[in-house]
């Protein structure tokens, strides 16, 4: 067991890495959105998901309701419950529900591609291993970005917080050029968003709401107009 764990451990080591400079961007954030370090550090350590923490730290920053943070975590999240379907079929039958419910807790994109190519069995050792420095990479940048926040230049702070957009571009663009579907469920995203922010009709309409409803939106239309079949995914390949 303790060699699965190193195992882990070492797979771990990149994931953590990335997540270091990644969750940096997020502590500068929810600093400037008013949440101290304490707040910061807690909220990246129960939620690694970087998608879900930059819409709910919007949400904070502009007064929404707790129904809007629950909805919009659902909604931005639910892909979490699906890859935790899958990767259950790797794990042995006999393993307890509450080591199960451990490994669902970090499974983020990075940690479910790495385990589910991981060529032998995936024993509850090897996932914490895997999930360990992740976790901690992720709260330490968070906490890292929020504690440089309190003592950078406006100006710097200002701009590194930018790297987080950089990183959904670097994500989303690639994946849109090479898979038209995606590429029109993000413009029709963005077009949402521009539509609600900037016409005075929707004004009432506060930051929680709008991102459920651009994500919903978009989603459904993509689905029903553009959906990816097993087909089209293997012509795109």
């Amino acid at each position: 067991m303790k060699g699965h764990f190193i195992e882990g451990i070492k797979d771990g080591v990149p994931i953590a890495l990335g997540y270091l400079s990644v969750s940096f961007s997020i502590g500068i954030m929810a600093l400037a959105s008013g949440l101290n370090v304490f707040q910061g550090a807690l909220m990246s350590l129960t939620n690694v998901t970087s998608a879900g923490q930059f819409a709910g730290i919007a949400v904070i920053a502009s007064g929404g309701t707790l129904l809007e943070l629950i909805l919009t975590q659902l909604i931005i999240n639910l892909r979490y419950a699906l890859m935790s379907l899958s990767l259950s079929q790797k794990l042995p039958e006999t393993m307890p529900l509450w080591k199960r419910m451990v490994i669902a807790f970090a499974n983020t994109d990075e940690i479910f591609a790495v385990a589910m190519s991981h060529a032998k069995s995936l024993t509850f050792s090897y996932m914490v291993g895997l999930q360990s420095l992740p976790v901690l990479g992720w709260t330490g940048g968070t906490i890292l970005g929020a504690v440089a926040g309190q003592v950078l230049p406006p100006a710097i702070s200002s701009a590194l917080s930018v790297a987080l957009y950089g990183m959904f571009i670097a994500v989303v663009v690639p994946v849109a050029a090479k898979i038209r579907p995606v590429l029109w469920v993000v413009v029709l995203a963005a077009f949402f968003s521009c539509v609600l922010y900037y016409i005075p009709l929707f004004s009432g309409i506060s930051t929680g709401i709008s991102i459920i409803i651009c994500t919903v939106l978009a989603s459904v239309i993509g689905a029903f107009f553009f959906p990816v079949t097993q087909e089209s995914d293997e012509k795109e390949e």
